[in-house]
């Protein structure tokens, strides 16, 4: 990856849409929405484990060129030019492997108070009341209380995402980690981008965040969830009540660790 390769990841509904938009505005950038990379290396990683013969023909250092072909040739007419940053909620789980790799590689986490992260797919779910979504099995029956335990368990949207937050936030290789909560991008993009710039090591870029153009509404229709990667023209904060039941809410409020700095014993920067 002749100009760096970085990774953006965290926990959905929660910026990393809106950041990758922001991001793509700076010409020395490469952003986007999850790509195909990451399942591409778990795939590659067991073909090329014990459970196959032909393992006893690599050892570590082969295993590592083939891994870093696929994003070199995922990314062959975008790194001899920019700085790629590739998207998916499993670098937080990788983080080890992702070290191997690029040593010098950064993942920036996109966090959300845990609640409205349920509250914002649920909403999702009742805009298009009438087209069943990918993320729930395109099951069209259910209710908020058979979705939320469907996010909320450990192969979950979140519950996945969260498990591999934390074990990258309390990881050997926390330092490597920026945590970018919805709330600072949503309120204060230029302390945001500010931050992320700096945490990156990269010239700082002015973006516009009133003037936003991104649109991905062909990859959402295909998930049977339009609006899931829907970004607006200009950066705005949501001020709504939530629509979850308060059990629901409530259950899931001391979630949120990382606003708590008894809880950051690795002291992980957020902002």
């Amino acid at each position: 990856m002749k100009n760096g390769i970085h990774f953006i990841s965290g926990l959905p509904r929660s910026g990393s849409t809106l950041l990758a938009a922001l991001l793509r505005q700076n010409p020395n950038l490469h952003a986007n929405i999850t790509s195909p990379v990451g399942p591409l290396m778990l795939g590659a990683m067991g073909e090329m484990s014990a459970a196959h013969e032909g393992s006893v023909f690599l050892d570590d250092a082969r295993r590592a060129a083939v891994l870093r072909g696929l994003f070199e040739g995922y990314y062959y007419d975008i790194h001899p030019h920019k700085t790629v940053l590739d998207t998916n909620r499993l670098w937080c789980c990788k983080l080890p492997t992702i070290k191997k790799l690029y040593p010098d590689a950064k993942i920036i986490c996109c966090v959300r108070d845990v609640p409205w992260i349920y509250d914002s797919l649920e909403r999702l779910v009742q805009r298009n009341a009438l087209e069943p979504s990918k993320l729930f099995g395109f099951e069209p029956s259910g209710t908020v209380y058979d979705r939320f335990e469907m996010l909320n368990r450990s192969n979950g949207l979140v519950g996945f995402a969260w498990t591999g937050l934390r074990q990258a936030f309390y990881g050997g290789d926390s330092e490597r980690l920026l945590l970018v909560t919805f709330e600072t991008l949503t309120t204060d993009p230029a302390r945001a981008l500010h931050a992320i710039y700096g945490f990156l090591g990269l010239p700082s870029f002015k973006h516009d965040v009133n003037n936003i153009d991104f649109d991905v509404t062909v990859f959402d229709a295909y998930l049977g969830t339009p609006g899931l990667h829907t970004v607006g023209k200009a950066v705005k904060a949501p001020r709504r009540d939530t629509i979850l039941p308060p059990e629901l809410f409530n259950r899931v409020v001391g979630d949120t660790f990382w606003r708590n700095p008894e809880f950051n014993p690795r002291r992980v920067k957020v902002i």
